[in-house]
Formats: structure tokens, sequence, C-alpha cells
């Protein structure tokens, strides 16, 4: 009872003390529903979703301020606050927060993805972009036509029964990634690391109190820090294994079948860019689990809402269909060069990244206190960018909840608006200093893959379903994928030979 009397004390002592010092700032926080001493708004923690995060951006406006624990949160659902945060004042907003999982699972922010904005940081995402990412390096193109391919040819062995697209997409995006980091892998190898990245995503959504309250992050109330020391010991057993068969098998950096492992090597203890760039096996595994996760459940779940919004929306099919019978005919594949002449599907795919963006909430932190908008935003505040509100934001889209890729066609009422960074109404990708690196390889598998299945495929609901019928719900994680997986039925449209070949 003594510690808890004295810890009760201190709490309040502190939240006195920072209540003082809010009192001298020049302007005030921005607003938000009223707070509980010392825990402030952590009852409202199951409401921190995308979704609510909107509702509450309809009452207290597009800045809005939430304290968890002793940790300011301000969310940003407007496209104006958005143009203030990552394009005005993009410097103080550039580094990313991290829990204490995701900073004992990425080794300390040893990746690209949570590293704070810096020299390494540049360094590092120049690496990523040139080395990995880059349209030159061909095994990473490869792997998701091959992919593809692979998909398409099982599909057509199930032709005329319901297929679990959900499932059928994620394996897709898992192989993409897995031959794009490891080049071939077993059948094993690929199971041992799927169930390594599932428990690394349920620790890095799980609840630990030392985010909020720092004086009690050493209490594992919930055994999450037994669970991170046996998932992180596990990826290190696991990606040992595979540096040790890359250094006892090397290849050329920039060789066509080099992976991104033999990429990372080649700059492993090395300095680069003047120094700033030393990589080591810690940065080699932390980067890894970055495109896996960036690669896979982001791309899977796009696939899956694109093809559930064209089923809900047939005439939308049917107008994609119709593109690519007079583009490609029936006579062949879709190839890679048939993409840019495919205006309306990229309409579709657009549209599909408007109502759901691969990550809802974008996070970033601020390096030290600033103003927005008139009002202070704490230094070391986590800051969430809400795109899927940004996305349906009712004044800067006309019938903003529907689907209407149209609206992007030549003539259409937003027919000059892009999704890389420019337009701050339309941020999938975020914008900025920490916009996504893969970008242009992630829009490419999810292109490709869209044109196909359309192509290749008609697609009906099963059991008679109507598509005004099909359950549109999300789930809200580091995703949005669906609640339900998209079931649906394929009837080949090309012969078998083409879909086989």
């Amino acid at each position: 009872m003594e510690y808890l009397f004295v810890f009760f004390l201190l709490a309040g002592a502190f939240v006195v003390v920072s209540m003082r010092r809010s009192r001298k700032r020049r302007s005030p926080l921005p607003p938000g529903p009223k707070a509980i001493p010392i825990i402030g708004h952590m009852l409202m923690m199951d409401r921190l979703t995308h979704r609510e995060l909107a509702k509450l951006a309809n009452v207290y406006g597009g800045l809005l301020h939430l304290r968890l624990g002793f940790l300011h949160t301000v969310t940003v659902s407007t496209p104006e606050m958005a143009k203030e945060v990552l394009q005005v004042q993009d410097s103080l907003f550039s580094n990313r927060p991290a829990t204490i999982a995701i900073a004992y699972l990425t080794y300390d922010r040893a990746d690209m993805a949570f590293a704070h904005y810096g020299p390494f940081w540049r360094q590092m995402r120049k690496l990523c972009v040139a080395k990995l990412f880059s349209r030159k390096r061909e095994e990473s193109w490869a792997s998701v036509r091959d992919a593809v391919g692979t998909t398409i040819l099982s599909l057509a062995a199930k032709a005329g029964a319901p297929v679990n697209v959900g499932e059928l997409v994620f394996g897709l995006t898992m192989n993409i990634t897995l031959r794009a980091a490891f080049g071939a892998q077993s059948k094993e190898n690929e199971e041992e690391f799927i169930a390594i990245l599932q428990e690394f995503s349920k620790l890095f959504g799980a609840f630990n109190i030392g985010d909020f309250i720092p004086w009690l992050k050493w209490f594992d109330l919930n055994g999450v820090n037994k669970r991170l020391r046996k998932a992180r010991s596990a990826l290190d057993a696991f990606i040992d294994k595979i540096i040790d068969e890359h250094r006892r098998n090397p290849k050329e950096a920039d060789s066509a079948d080099a992976d991104m492992v033999d990429d990372m090597l080649a700059f492993l203890g090395t300095d680069t860019q003047g120094g700033y760039l030393r990589l080591t096996e810690d940065n080699i595994k932390a980067i890894i689990m970055d495109v896996m996760f960036g690669g896979t459940e982001t791309v899977a779940s796009a696939i899956e809402w694109a093809l559930a919004e064209m089923l809900r929306s047939p005439e939308e099919l049917e107008r994609v269909q119709a593109e690519l019978e007079q583009v490609v005919g029936f006579d062949r594949m879709v190839h890679e060069s048939d993409l840019n002449n495919l205006p309306y599907l990229k309409c579709v795919v657009k549209e599909t990244l408007r109502l759901h963006p691969p990550i809802p909430l974008l996070l970033h932190e601020t390096a030290e206190e600033c103003t927005v908008a008139g009002y202070t935003i704490p230094a070391h505040s986590r800051v969430m960018i809400n795109a899927w509100a940004i996305g349906r934001h009712k004044s800067s889209w006309k019938d903003a909840d529907t689907f209407l890729p149209a609206r992007f066609a030549t003539g259409g009422h937003e027919a000059g608006i892009d999704f890389r960074g420019n337009f701050f109404e339309f941020i999938p990708f975020g914008s900025g200093r920490r916009s996504c690196p893969g970008m242009q390889l992630g829009l490419y598998t999810l292109e490709l893959a869209v044109a196909h299945l359309a192509h290749c495929f008609n697609w009906e609901l099963p059991d008679g379903m109507k598509p005004t019928e099909l359950p549109m719900d999300d789930v809200f994680g580091l995703t949005a994928p669906r609640a339900s997986r998209l079931v649906a039925v394929p009837t080949p449209r090309l012969s078998f030979e083409l879909l086989s070949a």
C-alpha cells in the first residue's frame, strides 16, 4: 500500500507541474475531450481507430489532442492540417514514434521505418530506394510477375467454385516479398517465417502500460516482455541461418539473381556515403522486417478491396474488362507494357486507395515543441495523420463515401489529383520526407494483380448473394483489411492453355 501511495503522490505532483508549465505556453493545446488526471484519455483507447477518430474530428476539428497517460497524441484529419504538418513544417514532424515493442523488435530502431530522421536515416533510405525498390532491380519485379502467374494458374484450377480471395492474395504478396528478400526458399522456411511475422504483428499492436506511464514499463502485467524476447530470438535464429547460407554462396550485389540479403551483405560493416552508414546484421534483420510488413499485408489488402469494390459495383468491373478486351484482347495475358494503356484500371486503383488507404493512420512524432494553426504541439508528441478520414473528407470530395473511379478519369471532378504526395486530400502513401519508399513496387504489384484478376476471370458472389449484400466493414490494426475475407466464384474468360502458359 505504501508503494501505491507514493506512486500516486508522485504522479499527482507530475501532473500539477505539467499543468503549470502548460499555462506558460504561448498558445493552447489543440481541442479535445476533457481528460482525467494522470491517465488522461486512456479510457478511450478502444476508440483510437481511424473511424472513431474521424468522428471525434467532426466534433473538435481537424487538429485533435488526446493525452494517453503522459503521452501527448495529436490527430490530423483534414487536408489543410495535413499540409501544415507534412509540408510546411515537415522537418519538425519527420520522426517516427516507436512503442516499447517496436523499439525492441527493430533492434532499437536499426531499421528505416522507425529510425529517427537524420544522417543515418537519410543514407539508409537512399540505399533502400537505390538497391531494394529500384526499377533497375529486376529480381523484385520478376518476383511479382512470377507470383501473379502462379496465382492465376491456381485460380484456373478452382474455376466455378467459391475461392477465398483474401487468403489467395495474401499468399501472392507473401511469395513476392519472400522471394525478393531471401531468394528461393523451402516451404518449411516460408512457414516458419510467416509464423514469426504473425507473432510480430500481434506484438506490435499489444497494449503495454509502459508506453503511456513510463514508470510502470518494468511491470510485465500481461507477459508482453517475455513474448518480445522469444519473438526476437526466433527472428535472430531464422535470419542468421539465411545470412550464413548467403555467405556460403555469395552473389554480386548487382547481379540479376541477387536478392535483398545479397544487396545488404555488400554493405555489411562498410562505411558508405561519407561514413554515415555502417550496416550491421541488426540493420539487415530490421530492414527485412520493414519490407515484409510494408509489402505483404498492405498490398494484399488493397488487391482484395479493389476486387470487393468492383463486385459491389458490377458496372465498374464490366468497364475495366471492356478496356482490357480492347487493349489486350482474348488471345494473350496482360503484359507489363499494357498497364500505361489502361487508364480506367488506374482509376479503379486510385479510388480503391482513396477509400481504403493501405495504412489508415500514418504515424509521426514531433522533434521539438512547435505551433500548428495557433495550437502548441509538445515535443515528442505522437502525431497520427488520418489518411482514411482525409480521403473521405466531405469538403474535398464529391460523394466522398461512394466508389466512383470515373472521378479520376478525363473530365472527372478530380481528374488532376494524384497520390504521390502533392495533393494533401489524397495521401495513401504519405507525403514529405517519410513518404513510402516502396510505393513504385507496391503500386506495380497492385495494378498487375488487379489487371490479371479482371482480365482472366469473370467474378460472381457465392450462393446468390446480391452486390448490395456484400459486407464492406474493415478491422483496425497496422492496416485496415476487410473484417471478413472476400469469397467469390471465378469463371475463366481466357482459354485454359493461356491461363496455364
